[in-house]
């Protein structure tokens, strides 16, 4: 069972920086490929980051790539997504995802698990 928990969350400025968190409680973390996707109001949810699952293989959306990145530490059952140079377009809530077949990354409907979400608020 894949139990995800974000956090680090929270209101920055542009240009600033955050640093999410995303930890499973359950054993066999290593068995997924992980995803990060986020939702802004009134928008559609948008695909962010994924990483397979040893961390061999990486992928961006257009939007965020050369800002953000993706990593996981299997020991710890957790990936992160550090978020660089933040605009107020990236204000959104935040989801990380699980899916063991990860035939499609960039797809929110292809993965299995999902957490509560994570509120990121960048201000002008």
């Amino acid at each position: 069972q894949v139990q995800l928990v974000e956090s680090g969350g929270g209101l920055a400025q542009a240009g600033g920086s955050l640093r999410l968190s995303c930890a499973d409680s359950g054993r066999t973390f290593s068995s997924y490929a992980m995803g990060w996707f986020r939702q802004a109001p009134g928008k559609e949810r948008e695909f962010v980051a994924a990483i397979g699952w040893t961390g061999g293989t990486i992928y961006y959306g257009e939007s965020v790539k050369g800002r953000f990145t993706i990593s996981r530490d299997n020991a710890r059952n957790t990936v992160y997504l550090q978020m660089n140079s933040l605009k107020p377009e990236d204000t959104a809530i935040y989801y990380c995802a699980a899916d063991q077949n990860w035939r499609a990354p960039r797809s929110s409907s292809r993965y299995n698990y999902w957490g509560q979400g994570t509120q990121v608020t960048v201000s002008s």
